[in-house]
């Protein structure tokens, strides 16, 4: 079956592995169309604070609001549940951005029990750090053993089932790391009570700036 998108890459999500230990995954290198990559980088919204921000916090424009109308598509939808083994028919899609990660960052935990589906797609300009990259884990408590590591490059997408034990972190990075994140979540209600929070955090963080 063909797709309509014009950035994400659906062949690239039907050909990855489903790894099913600690808790079901998918590993993408990149998602995204090889020949608009760069675009999509380079149109990746200035974000100078920390936290998470709903899309229209940010200036949405070029193929970086094309790829924020695919994310919350329902072929998407269908095509992970699909992957997963889940049926997530009407499940709301929400989705943040991120720009910076501080100290503050990255302590290991699991999703709440309202998301259903956790989707990171990274989309920074190359990786050199050794820190930064995230960690699936099989405990609460160590970053170390691992089951797998995600370095945050450009295209890079990591998709789990939420489950109670799963584990994930990264050792703190203070810098530039862009991070879209995609969940299904269980209700409206519980989506628009999540976006009212990150928006609020984001006017705060506008307000506090100035």
């Amino acid at each position: 079956m063909s797709s309509s998108w014009r950035v994400l890459d659906a062949d690239s999500l039907r050909k990855a592995t489903l790894v099913p230990e600690p808790f079901p995954y998918l590993i993408i290198d990149n998602i995204i169309r090889p020949e608009v990559l760069s675009e999509v980088v380079g149109s990746f919204p200035a974000i100078k604070k920390r936290g998470s921000f709903p899309p229209h916090a940010v200036a949405c424009a070029g193929l970086f609001a094309t790829l924020m109308q695919e994310m919350q598509s329902d072929e998407l939808r269908d095509l992970i549940g699909e992957r997963l083994g889940m049926d997530l028919t009407n499940k709301p899609p929400m989705v943040t951005v991120r720009g910076r990660t501080s100290e503050k960052d990255g302590e290991i935990h699991t999703d709440s029990t309202s998301k259903l589906v956790t989707v990171l797609l990274y989309l920074n300009p190359g990786w050199a750090s050794p820190v930064g990259r995230l960690r699936l884990l099989y405990n609460n408590r160590d970053l170390a053993p691992y089951a797998a590591e995600i370095s945050p490059e450009a295209g890079r997408c990591l998709i789990f089932k939420v489950t109670p034990n799963c584990w994930h972190g990264h050792e703190p990075f203070d810098g530039e790391r862009r991070t879209i994140q995609l969940n299904y979540v269980s209700s409206d209600k519980v989506r628009d009570r999540e976006l009212n929070r990150h928006r609020l955090s984001a006017f705060l963080k506008q307000l506090f700036s100035k």
